[in-house]
């Protein structure tokens, strides 16, 4: 194959990129996962996103900052400029882990969606059928990707703003509903902190694979156009957006309703507009959600498959990685993620009930492992630019450090939990592999030289 088509075509535009990373942070993790953190923390909830959105903005930041310092470098090669072949086979992959074990909660979720009109239909069948729908999107041109994506991504966005306005409107009253006294919910049920401070902080796992998929940005940018210009500005409308997408959504939820009373069944979100009184309002939700979702499985796609090739570019995996297609696409890392979520929707049908939550807090501690890898790399390559960027983390190296620290403490305290047995023995054994792989991976291409 020729070097023109090894690289990818910069096909994505500045509008793009910003849905797109807003794809993936707005998907499960507030439609369907914010039923576990009302359920962890009641309304204090609140607290824990804000807590979530000021590392997010920290890690998007210093992500910017590299990426417009070395310029055509995505999160994958930025590790590897800054801490060689090692660290960057580790995160490379567990990265691509991540972003796999995302797109089939997405997938299962848009299933569990559809169950809400073909209640009679398995899961693994719906999310099949799903899956056939986004893997066909991404086989496109990125330009196509791209296109989709936004409007993809617009119609969710607008639903928030929608279910916000709507919300308020029903909770002060001016918009008439079946609901009595909605502001009594959040001091009502053992108040705004019914399991204190501790049970604020354990709702972390679940809001860290909520906001997972910022560092998207990262992975598009050798796909952006003028990457260096745009890029700043679109991680601070992304991470400003999402932080008002999550907040005032919860918030509304736990004044309508009780938080006591959210059940993982379906979505708040659908139970909202239920108990509401509007008719047809919760068909509507729940069809927006479907779109949420399967966006967020279509840049989970975007991702494994950019990771792969960008690990296979470097020598981190197997060089045909990196061959794309005559239309600009790495077909073998699209291909390799749709096994991946055919073993994903077989453990549906193993475990339909347990499968979701299961898969859910495995992501929670990639992603911590992934934003501290980033924060590092910006620590250490700031001494290396060759110029300083306009566009820099404030207060440098405070700032970094500090978030390296709280996410260190924040995913210690989630090892050492029982509640997160499960969780923490998976992403133990996987990362004890990566380490082993890393060694032996070394050692052959140390001998082949």
């Amino acid at each position: 194959m020729e070097k023109n088509q090894q690289e990818l075509k910069k096909g994505l535009l500045p509008r793009h990129v910003q849905f797109i990373a807003l794809a993936g942070m707005i998907g499960t993790g507030i439609f369907k996962g914010s039923s576990d953190t009302l359920n962890i923390a009641g309304p204090s909830v609140v607290f824990t996103y804000l807590i979530g959105g000021l590392l997010l903005f920290i890690v998007m930041a210093a992500l910017g900052e590299m990426a417009i310092a070395f310029p055509n470098n995505n999160v994958q090669l930025l590790l590897n400029k800054a801490f060689g072949f090692r660290i960057s086979f580790i995160t490379g992959w567990l990265y691509w882990i991540n972003w796999t074990i995302v797109t089939v909660v997405e997938l299962l979720a848009a299933g569990s969606f559809l169950q809400f009109w073909y209640p009679s239909v398995p899961l693994w069948l719906l999310s099949l059928f799903c899956a056939a729908v986004i893997i066909g999107i991404n086989l496109t041109q990125v330009k196509y990707y791209g296109e989709l994506e936004f409007w993809f991504a617009g119609i969710k966005i607008v639903a928030l703003i929608a279910f916000i306005a709507l919300g308020s409107l029903i909770i002060f009253g001016i918009f008439p509903s079946n609901i009595e006294d909605p502001l009594s919910n959040y001091t009502a049920h053992g108040g705004f902190f019914p399991h204190g401070v501790s049970g604020m902080m354990s709702a972390f796992l679940v809001v860290m694979f909520s906001y997972g998929g910022a560092e998207l940005i990262g992975v598009a940018v050798t796909e952006t156009k003028d990457a260096g210009r745009v890029i700043p500005s679109i991680i601070k409308g992304a991470v400003w957006r999402v932080i008002i997408f999550y907040i005032f959504p919860i918030l509304i939820i736990c004044g309508i309703m009780p938080w006591d009373k959210v059940t993982g069944v379906d979505s708040p979100f659908v139970q909202v507009f239920s108990l509401s009184g509007l008719p047809g309002a919760a068909h509507i939700m729940n069809f927006v959600l479907l779109t949420a979702v399967l966006s967020a499985a279509n840049s989970g796609i975007y991702a494994t498959s950019r990771t792969l090739y960008s690990m296979g570019k470097t020598g981190v995996a197997p060089k045909r990685l990196a061959k794309i297609s005559k239309t600009g696409i790495p077909l073998i890392g699209i291909l390799i993620a749709t096994v991946s979520i055919l073993i994903g929707v077989f453990l549906a049908y193993m475990s339909p009930d347990q499968v979701i939550s299961y898969l859910m807090t495995i992501p929670g501690f990639t992603i911590m492992l992934i934003w501290i890898g980033i924060c590092s790399a910006q620590l250490k390559l700031r001494s290396q630019y060759k110029q300083q960027p306009a566009f820099r983390v404030k207060w440098f190296p405070f700032t970094t450090i500090f978030a390296i620290l709280a996410l260190s403490m924040i995913f210690i305290g989630f090892m050492l939990s029982p509640n997160n047995l499960i969780g923490s023995t998976v992403c133990l054994i996987i990362v004890g592999i990566l380490v082993l792989l890393s060694f032996v991976v070394k050692n052959n291409r140390t001998a082949m030289k």
